[in-house]
């Protein structure tokens, strides 16, 4: 489930029944993973899901109760934060605002003693890299925001480390912006070709950029694996309803619709919305029901239809041809939800004394 490298291959990070408990509170409980080296990681999952103190003990912010944690192979487990091979970029960037962008930069390579013709020429390239060539001679406070996350990009590429963590860095940006920023990490990343171990708790971003995900609740990984797979094949419950809009039909639901026992789940995205007196085409699951809430977002509508069958789901129709007002007019009224079979996938329900994977 972890991902783990290649026989012969050396992951960048690996970590081995890692435990951290804070007291009585167990903050990440028994977790492996293998990071492959010069991909992008992204952990995701809610606030208090484990993800950020994971990160924090492969920096060496925090140690670990239990388990190892290794680097290129190397044990670092009990080693200070200095000895490890990795930079750190945090949410709220901790720019020195006296010091120029350049000396920002290159204040890591100061505090090392190298030399200060080197160390204007690496900052210089590390600005370069985040596309900020002639920024150098300003100040933190003459930047936007997206442009001082870039310095502190830069300030931690500047090193050189083998792996990168970013601690939910795009967290402080306004939506646009953010969006925008997640398209030039990636392509960052692509180009230094260096290991990126990113934090989120949103589920759009970790799609959008990572190589692979793994998605953490309760201190524990759930599923690793590329966003199409973590997206379209969800391995619980939990993944199914944190990663985007996931429709789940159980129990009686499920025996009626489609004939089979078990907890199974479709995007609503891969549902059609015909009249209620329609049949479902060959290779198709359908399920009538009643249209309880209409959300119009612009570009696409999203229906809550109660079924008959005794559950709930959620259709989203994308509005090529219709208005607000034509949608709004569906609420309360009898339709047919339609699907392919190939769009159903079943899910794993953990029984109640079996640990999660």
């Amino acid at each position: 489930m972890t991902g783990p490298t290649a026989p012969g291959d050396v992951a960048a990070v690996r970590l081995r029944g890692v435990r951290k408990e804070f007291g009585e509170v167990v903050a990440v409980d028994g977790v492996d993973l293998d990071v492959r080296d010069g991909e992008f990681m992204t952990l995701l999952g809610p606030s208090g899901s484990g993800k950020t103190t994971v990160l924090r003990m492969i920096a060496g912010f925090e140690l670990p109760s239990d388990g190892t944690v290794e680097l290129a192979g190397v044990d670092v487990t009990r080693r200070a934060p200095f000895e490890r091979d990795v930079n750190t970029v945090f949410q709220d960037y901790a720019l020195f605002p006296h010091m120029t962008v350049q000396d920002n930069v290159a204040y890591g390579l100061r505090v090392k003693k190298v030399g200060r013709k080197e160390r204007d020429a690496r900052a210089l390239e590390a600005l370069e890299s985040v596309q900020l060539s002639g920024y150098g001679a300003r100040k933190p406070a003459q930047l936007s925001g997206g442009q001082r996350q870039r310095v502190a990009l830069a300030r931690a590429l500047v090193n050189r480390p083998r792996v990168l963590l970013l601690d939910e860095p795009l967290g402080a940006l306004d939506l646009k912006l953010r969006e925008q920023m997640q398209v030039e990490l990636k392509a960052i990343q692509r180009q230094v070709g260096i290991t990126f171990l990113f934090v989120t708790h949103d589920q759009e971003e970790a799609l959008t950029m990572s190589d692979r995900i793994a998605v953490f609740s309760g201190g524990r990984i759930e599923q690793v694996g590329s966003p199409a797979e973590v997206y379209e094949k969800p391995a619980t419950p939990f993944v199914a309803g944190f990663v985007g809009t996931s429709n789940l039909l159980t129990g009686p639901a499920a025996v009626e619709v489609l004939g089979r026992e078990g907890t199974w789940s479709v995007r609503p995205e891969k549902i059609r919305i015909v009249p209620a007196d329609a049949q479902p085409g060959p290779g198709e699951h359908g399920a009538v029901g009643s249209v309880r809430e209409v959300v119009y977002v612009g570009s696409a509508t999203r229906f809550l239809v109660d079924l008959d069958a005794g559950a709930t789901l959620v259709a989203l129709q994308q509005n090529q041809r219709t208005s607000s007002m034509e949608v709004q007019e569906m609420r309360g009224g009898r339709v047919l939800l339609v699907w392919s079979r190939e769009h159903e996938f079943q899910v794993m329900v953990p029984a109640a004394d079996t640990p999660l994977p």
